[in-house]
């Protein structure tokens, strides 16, 4: 998790392969945003957000899973982004308003990273 993330200075949005996988499913990186975002809100109490490779599919998919339950295990995906959506989190700062903090951790997330989980799983 703290992988994916970096200095807001630091971070720059998706390219290459990474950003074409996610324009041909979602459309842009708005809409891929907003559609985790909208999913990741939805989470009931704490848990988590991913995106990730489906080997089976050959793709990318958006995941969300409750409490600490991991990915892998639960949708047969490959972490390749993952957003903590447990109170601790971002409760000090956003108090119990989530979807300010979804809006703000796009700021600080590490696209390189992402990049080369997703060159890894490809």
């Amino acid at each position: 998790f703290w992988t994916n993330l970096c200095p807001e200075k630091d971070a720059a949005p998706p390219a290459g392969e990474l950003l074409s996988a996610i324009e041909a499913k979602w459309g842009s990186l708005d809409k891929f945003i907003a559609t985790f975002s909208a999913k990741t809100a939805a989470v009931q109490g704490s848990g988590w957000g991913w995106l990730g490779y489906s080997k089976e599919s050959k793709g990318l998919e958006i995941a969300t899973c409750a409490n600490q339950d991991p990915l892998a295990a639960k949708q047969g995906l490959v972490p390749l982004l993952g957003v903590d959506v447990w109170e601790h989190a971002y409760y000090l700062q956003y108090k119990n308003v989530r979807p300010d903090y979804l809006k703000a951790v796009w700021k600080v997330v590490n696209w390189d990273n992402v990049a080369q989980r997703y060159n890894a799983a490809a």
